[in-house]
């Protein structure tokens, strides 16, 4: 794994995916400008720039629209378009195909169930994990090297002590 991963550039980042995962797998609609996503995340829509680097940096859960104006979960995207945000349930193809296109604005993709929240949820805590891990792997030559550094100052500070 690359040693500048997203999920150790902030102490928060593991907590805003878990955030992030568990709004968009349960609102109503699967896709939504960043803007709105941020306000229904963390309740400031004016950080729609900072969930739009957040969904960029983790394309293991999300995805831009082809315009880069609006995020969806990847899991989400996988179900029809055969969920009725205002009557809150899945309506059937037949059903969709007499809808007018005015009324088709308001169908989107099946929320996901809690089990599958879950299993989303636990995928970001063992990549954060394994990041950790991998991270702290990376370092074990440190103390080697400051044990080194500090038996090379030893042996310089005698020789001018003598």
């Amino acid at each position: 794994m690359d040693l500048h991963s997203p999920y150790t550039k902030n102490k928060n980042r593991l907590v805003d995916v878990i955030a992030a995962i568990q709004v968009m797998g349960s609102y109503k609609c699967y896709k939504l400008e960043f803007s709105d996503w941020a306000d229904r995340i963390s309740g400031y829509g004016s950080r729609g720039d900072y969930w739009c680097k957040i969904f960029v940096e983790h394309p293991e859960f999300f995805r831009l629209d082809s315009g880069r104006n609006k995020a969806s979960l990847v899991w989400r995207r996988t179900y029809q378009k055969l969920y009725h945000v205002d009557l809150g349930k899945q309506i059937t193809r037949a059903e969709f195909d007499e809808l007018s296109p005015e009324q088709m604005q308001r169908i989107s993709r099946n929320p996901l169930s809690n089990a599958d929240i879950s299993t989303l949820i636990n995928t970001a805590i063992s990549l954060h994990a394994e990041e950790l891990d991998h991270k702290a792997d990376s370092r074990w030559w440190i103390v080697g090297v400051l044990g080194l550094v500090g038996v090379l100052l030893g042996a310089v500070l005698q020789w001018l002590v003598c």
